[in-house]
């Protein structure tokens, strides 16, 4: 398991940074921060009425082949950098966590 993410009772939790408005949206890697790296994400929408935080949690549900309504922000609604709590089996969701990175190298 990589500090970016943990395993929580009832799935996953992955720290993100979210650029908004990008022109293009996908995984762009880890960036580094103060308190360990994070999964950088771009999403295409505008950080207003939540709709980047909608576009992020789709985004990361669907990299994970999962629905939508499996991924929420648990923490930073109103931040660039967030913790995303995506609901399954820790145990199925880790390969699939750690298979993201391994798709972008």
């Amino acid at each position: 398991m990589s500090n970016w993410w943990r395993a929580e009772p009832g799935g996953v939790s992955l720290r993100v940074k979210v650029q908004p408005r990008a022109k293009r949206a996908g995984l762009l890697g880890l960036a580094p921060g103060a308190d360990g790296p994070r999964l950088r994400l771009a999403v295409t929408e505008a950080p207003e009425d939540g709709r980047a935080n909608r576009a992020v949690c789709a985004a990361l549900a669907r990299a994970l082949g999962l629905p939508p309504s499996a991924a929420e922000v648990a923490q930073g609604q109103a931040a660039r950098e967030k913790l995303i709590f995506i609901a399954g089996d820790p145990g199925a969701l880790a390969p699939r966590v750690e298979a993201l990175l391994e798709a972008l190298a």
